[in-house]
Protein backbone atom coordinates (compact mmCIF):
# COMPACT_ATOMS: atom_id res chain seq x y z
CA UNK A 1 0.00 0.00 0.00
CA UNK A 2 1.10 3.68 -0.53
CA UNK A 3 0.56 5.19 2.51
CA UNK A 4 -0.76 4.55 6.26
CA UNK A 5 -4.08 5.88 5.46
CA UNK A 6 -4.89 2.96 2.99
CA UNK A 7 -3.56 0.98 5.96
CA UNK A 8 -6.39 2.18 8.20
CA UNK A 9 -8.89 2.32 5.74
CA UNK A 10 -8.37 -1.88 5.27
CA UNK A 11 -8.11 -2.74 9.15
CA UNK A 12 -11.36 -0.37 9.65
CA UNK A 13 -12.92 -2.20 6.90
CA UNK A 14 -11.99 -5.37 8.59
CA UNK A 15 -13.30 -4.43 11.63
CA UNK A 16 -16.56 -3.34 10.28
CA UNK A 17 -16.82 -7.25 8.47
CA UNK A 18 -16.24 -8.18 11.66
CA UNK A 19 -19.36 -6.28 13.42
CA UNK A 20 -18.04 -3.85 15.21
CA UNK A 21 -20.36 -1.14 15.75
CA UNK A 22 -17.31 1.13 17.17
CA UNK A 23 -14.17 2.31 15.92
CA UNK A 24 -11.84 4.74 17.53
CA UNK A 25 -8.48 5.29 15.14
CA UNK A 26 -5.93 7.07 16.99
CA UNK A 27 -2.74 8.60 15.33
CA UNK A 28 -0.04 10.00 17.59
CA UNK A 29 2.72 11.89 16.00
CA UNK A 30 6.04 12.26 18.29
CA UNK A 31 8.92 14.48 16.15
CA UNK A 32 10.76 15.00 19.11
CA UNK A 33 11.00 11.00 20.24
CA UNK A 34 11.00 10.33 16.33
CA UNK A 35 7.74 7.85 16.28
CA UNK A 36 4.47 7.67 14.72
CA UNK A 37 1.94 5.39 16.22
CA UNK A 38 -1.28 4.52 14.64
CA UNK A 39 -3.86 2.30 16.90
CA UNK A 40 -6.89 0.79 15.89
CA UNK A 41 -9.49 -0.47 18.09
CA UNK A 42 -12.69 -1.86 17.71
CA UNK A 43 -15.81 -3.87 19.62
CA UNK A 44 -15.89 -6.26 17.19
CA UNK A 45 -15.94 -10.55 17.30
CA UNK A 46 -12.33 -10.37 17.95
CA UNK A 47 -9.64 -13.12 16.75
CA UNK A 48 -9.01 -16.21 18.92
CA UNK A 49 -5.95 -16.96 19.92
CA UNK A 50 -5.24 -19.28 17.37
CA UNK A 51 -6.54 -16.72 14.29
CA UNK A 52 -3.74 -14.11 15.96
CA UNK A 53 -0.25 -16.59 15.61
CA UNK A 54 -1.80 -16.95 11.63
CA UNK A 55 -2.97 -13.11 11.13
CA UNK A 56 0.37 -11.79 9.70
CA UNK A 57 0.92 -14.59 7.15
CA UNK A 58 -0.03 -13.29 3.95
CA UNK A 59 -1.07 -16.96 2.85
CA UNK A 60 -3.45 -17.53 5.46
CA UNK A 61 -7.32 -15.86 5.05
CA UNK A 62 -10.62 -16.65 6.48
CA UNK A 63 -12.20 -15.23 3.06
CA UNK A 64 -13.69 -17.45 0.23
CA UNK A 65 -13.40 -15.16 -2.41
CA UNK A 66 -9.62 -14.92 -2.36
CA UNK A 67 -6.59 -17.20 -1.18
CA UNK A 68 -4.07 -14.56 0.36
CA UNK A 69 -4.90 -12.14 3.34
CA UNK A 70 -2.38 -9.15 3.12
CA UNK A 71 -3.51 -6.36 5.18
CA UNK A 72 -2.23 -6.94 8.48
CA UNK A 73 0.92 -8.67 6.89
CA UNK A 74 1.47 -5.29 4.52
CA UNK A 75 1.04 -3.28 7.43
CA UNK A 76 3.48 -4.99 9.40
CA UNK A 77 6.10 -4.79 6.87
CA UNK A 78 5.25 -1.25 6.46
CA UNK A 79 6.14 -0.85 9.98
CA UNK A 80 9.50 -2.63 10.02
CA UNK A 81 10.60 -1.22 7.01
CA UNK A 82 10.45 1.80 9.44
CA UNK A 83 12.55 0.30 12.17
CA UNK A 84 8.71 0.05 13.88
CA UNK A 85 6.39 -2.92 14.63
CA UNK A 86 3.14 -4.08 15.23
CA UNK A 87 0.91 -5.69 17.99
CA UNK A 88 -2.52 -7.10 17.76
CA UNK A 89 -4.26 -7.70 21.08
CA UNK A 90 -7.81 -9.61 20.79
CA UNK A 91 -10.43 -10.54 23.31
CA UNK A 92 -13.50 -13.19 21.53
CA UNK A 93 -16.82 -11.01 21.57
CA UNK A 94 -15.15 -7.84 22.85
CA UNK A 95 -12.93 -7.03 20.16
CA UNK A 96 -9.56 -6.31 18.41
CA UNK A 97 -6.59 -3.45 18.92
CA UNK A 98 -4.25 -3.39 15.95
CA UNK A 99 -0.71 -1.42 16.75
CA UNK A 100 1.81 -0.21 14.54
CA UNK A 101 4.71 1.77 14.98
CA UNK A 102 7.00 3.63 12.82
CA UNK A 103 10.29 5.82 12.97
CA UNK A 104 8.64 8.81 12.31
CA UNK A 105 11.95 10.24 9.96
CA UNK A 106 12.98 7.22 8.61
CA UNK A 107 13.79 7.00 4.42
CA UNK A 108 11.38 4.06 4.31
CA UNK A 109 8.36 5.27 6.25
CA UNK A 110 5.29 5.68 4.01
CA UNK A 111 3.68 8.70 4.40
CA UNK A 112 0.66 9.48 6.65
CA UNK A 113 -1.36 9.78 3.03
CA UNK A 114 -5.17 11.40 2.88
CA UNK A 115 -6.51 11.07 6.51
CA UNK A 116 -9.64 13.05 5.68
CA UNK A 117 -10.23 11.27 2.65
CA UNK A 118 -9.60 8.20 4.40
CA UNK A 119 -12.73 8.95 7.52
CA UNK A 120 -14.83 10.63 4.60
CA UNK A 121 -14.94 6.90 2.95
CA UNK A 122 -15.87 4.99 6.79
CA UNK A 123 -18.77 7.62 7.73
CA UNK A 124 -20.28 7.39 4.51
CA UNK A 125 -20.11 4.35 3.51
CA UNK A 126 -21.09 2.96 7.14
CA UNK A 127 -23.25 5.50 8.70
CA UNK A 128 -24.60 2.88 11.24
CA UNK A 129 -21.20 2.80 12.42
CA UNK A 130 -19.24 4.99 15.44
CA UNK A 131 -15.94 6.31 14.39
CA UNK A 132 -13.81 8.06 16.72
CA UNK A 133 -10.68 9.64 15.51
CA UNK A 134 -7.77 11.44 17.62
CA UNK A 135 -4.87 12.79 16.09
CA UNK A 136 -1.74 14.05 18.33
CA UNK A 137 0.86 15.79 17.36
CA UNK A 138 3.77 17.25 19.50
CA UNK A 139 1.12 18.08 22.02
CA UNK A 140 -1.97 19.26 19.63
CA UNK A 141 -4.93 17.10 19.77
CA UNK A 142 -7.91 16.83 17.05
CA UNK A 143 -10.64 14.48 17.67
CA UNK A 144 -14.40 13.81 16.19
CA UNK A 145 -16.90 11.06 17.12
CA UNK A 146 -19.85 10.76 15.33
CA UNK A 147 -21.43 9.60 18.01
CA UNK A 148 -21.51 12.50 19.13
CA UNK A 149 -22.46 13.93 15.96
CA UNK A 150 -25.98 11.99 15.45
CA UNK A 151 -27.97 14.05 18.34
CA UNK A 152 -27.44 17.19 16.34
CA UNK A 153 -28.88 15.90 13.55
CA UNK A 154 -32.04 14.62 14.80
CA UNK A 155 -33.65 12.74 11.66
CA UNK A 156 -30.69 13.37 9.13
CA UNK A 157 -28.73 10.79 8.16
CA UNK A 158 -25.10 10.40 9.02
CA UNK A 159 -24.02 9.85 5.37
CA UNK A 160 -26.57 12.79 4.02
CA UNK A 161 -24.33 15.21 1.63
CA UNK A 162 -24.45 18.52 3.68
CA UNK A 163 -23.62 16.25 6.19
CA UNK A 164 -19.88 14.60 4.94
CA UNK A 165 -19.25 18.02 3.50
CA UNK A 166 -19.13 19.38 7.47
CA UNK A 167 -17.67 16.45 8.59
CA UNK A 168 -15.18 16.93 5.98
CA UNK A 169 -14.26 20.39 6.62
CA UNK A 170 -13.84 19.90 9.73
CA UNK A 171 -11.45 17.01 9.73
CA UNK A 172 -9.50 19.06 7.36
CA UNK A 173 -9.41 21.98 9.26
CA UNK A 174 -8.79 20.25 12.83
CA UNK A 175 -5.55 18.19 10.91
CA UNK A 176 -4.24 21.76 9.79
CA UNK A 177 -4.55 22.77 12.62
CA UNK A 178 -2.63 20.14 14.10
CA UNK A 179 0.56 22.10 12.08
CA UNK A 180 0.03 19.76 8.58
CA UNK A 181 -0.62 20.22 5.20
Amino acid sequence: MEDISLHILDIAENSIAAGAAIIKITIAEDTGKDLLSVEIEDNGRGITDEFIKKVLDPFYTTRTTRKTGFGLSFLAQSAREADGDISIKSKEGKGTTISACFKYSHIDRKPLGNIADTLIVLIAGNPQVDFLYEHRRDGKVYSINTKEIRPELGEVPLNFPDVINVIRKDIEDGIKGLGMV
